[in-house]
């Protein structure tokens, strides 16, 4: 009877444990928390919703990018006439963000808005309308049902440094343990591998662009184009410059400007980097109006430019590498216009109009990347195309933008290979990045990851096991220990039925 009762309690006790621990891992409802960033560049405006559980708010890996909005009409700047009419462009996106996050998390959702360079420039041009356009946008977000966090002006340093954190946040490059879906041991066993190299960041937008990169040794010169941070427990030294007035859509500007002045006075323009038959009309006084050309304005007997597209990427190639100044260099080495560029190092994430431009000529495939001069040759066979025949192969794309990609495809050859001096040896380095997972490659992430302080300067301390290995290990070592004092038992009080065997 007490071996029968014995049996009894201890099946009981196994039952209970196991019990307890299916209830203990029982999926629980999901806590979320949601964040906002809206971008506010120079010729528009991006709305990002990202999502991140809130017990992992501190793990990398976690936050990832569930809705994007692109904002109807021109970047905020581009209502520097009508001021109050920028806050308003952005309602229909904020109206789909109240869709997409629920309602009852709506005043606990932070809201940021940064913009770059084309509010950059505004500010040099107009302070007065760049403050009106910043009020209005300001009004607007407070009066969302999010909890209105700021909207300002980043600096180009910061637009590099926020690109770099995203794309090595998404790539798992701060840390090697990706704590939303590696547990127990398979964690520990990741937590012992060294962790990797960051890889740079090269970002492109209409009016700047960004170099970031960790470099392989530390130097003294230049010290205001270094940043230092400390995430998750490490160090990082990194080097990042921001070029005002090199976005594609300024460097075209500037080439234009520079092409004037060059002609002998003449309103019509042949330019090679536009396909042969195509035409465009421009103002000069648009031409001239911001920061990035006044300086080289000058008066001429016209108030229109007609440019006729001549379509010869080659001519193309060596009119744009007129906006490089190569010739002084105070520095060990130097990209452009004097500034202090480190050797190059590691791979490179290059992001925004840089994978726009190239995924539209088909030259961002990752699984086998493309040779320098194979970019080159289909770039230049682009350019030489007519306009007729490039404008019916392409009928969705507005003509605006369709037109200036030949332009674009050789300004970007231009800045990475003469600009930034990546060879034939390094290109393919360089990978071109739309997306990384489900979420954006650009600076957006990084500014919310900052400015919420979701990356720790240390290490979060972590148990070696999860929960879920935790009790069930508590199970196994039970079960094990009922096992031994059930054979002890056994071993020590025989029954009779045993003892008379032996007799």
């Amino acid at each position: 009877k007490i071996l029968l009762i014995l049996g009894f309690l201890s099946t009981l006790a196994v039952i209970a444990l196991i019990a307890v621990a299916v209830t203990q891992n029982k999926p629980l409802p999901k806590n979320i928390k949601y964040g906002i960033v809206l971008d506010a560049g120079s010729s528009h405006t991006n709305l990002y919703v990202y999502e991140w559980p809130a017990e992992k708010e501190n793990d990398t890996g976690v936050v990832q990018q569930v809705e994007v909005c692109k904002v109807e009409g021109p970047g905020i700047s581009g209502y520097s006439h009508a001021t109050e009419e920028a806050g308003p462009s952005l309602a229909q996106c904020l109206r789909q963000a109240e869709g997409v996050i629920p309602s009852k998390q709506h005043q606990e959702t932070p809201v940021y808005l940064g913009a770059t360079a084309g509010m950059r420039l505004l500010s040099l041009e107009n302070k007065s309308a760049a403050d009106k356009v910043l009020s209005s946008v300001e009004k607007t977000l407070r009066s969302a049902p999010f909890n209105f966090q700021g909207a300002r002006i980043i600096s180009g340093q910061e637009e590099g440094a926020y690109g770099w954190i995203t794309i090595n946040y998404l790539l798992g490059n701060f840390k090697q343990v990706l704590y939303q879906w590696q547990s127990g041991w398979t964690k520990l066993l990741h937590s012992l591998r060294s962790i990797s190299e960051t890889s740079g960041a090269l970002d492109l937008g209409g009016a700047s662009t960004q170099i970031t990169f960790v470099p392989n040794e530390f130097s003294s010169e230049s010290p205001e184009n270094l940043l230092y941070f400390r995430l998750y427990g490490k160090d990082y030294l990194v080097y990042t410059h921001s070029f005002l007035c090199y976005g594609k859509d300024q460097a075209l500007q500037q080439k234009l400007a520079r092409d004037l002045q060059a002609s002998t006075s003449n309103s019509s323009l042949s330019d090679p980097c536009f396909h042969q038959g195509y035409q465009r009309t421009i103002n000069i006084s648009d031409l001239f109006k911001n920061p990035c050309t006044s300086a080289k304005e000058k008066q001429f007997p016209f108030s229109q430019l007609s440019i006729q597209g001549e379509g010869d990427y080659q001519k193309c190639r060596r009119n744009i590498l007129k906006l490089f100044n190569k010739t002084n260099c105070p520095y060990s080495s130097c990209s452009f216009n004097g500034i202090y560029l480190p050797p190059l190092q590691g791979d490179f994430g290059a992001f925004s109009a840089f994978y726009f431009v190239m995924n539209f000529l088909n030259l961002t495939s990752e699984q086998s990347p493309v040779a320098l001069d194979k970019v080159a040759s289909t770039i230049e066979s682009f350019c030489a195309r007519p306009w007729h025949e490039v404008k019916t192969a392409y009928r969705q794309i507005k003509e605006k933008y369709l037109s200036e990609y030949c332009f674009s495809g050789a300004y970007i050859l231009s800045l990475l290979e003469n600009g930034y001096e990546f060879t034939e040896k390094n290109w393919q380095r360089i990978h071109f990045l739309g997306k990384i997972g489900s979420s954006d490659a650009g600076w957006t992430l990084g500014y919310m990851l900052n400015l919420t302080n979701m990356i720790p300067a240390e290490e979060p301390a972590v148990p070696p096991l999860s929960h879920g290995s935790y009790v069930g290990l508590m199970v196994l070592c039970s079960l094990v220990l009922v096992s031994v004092l059930l054979f002890a038992w056994l071993l020590f009080h025989k029954p009779k039925c045993l003892q008379k065997g032996i007799v």
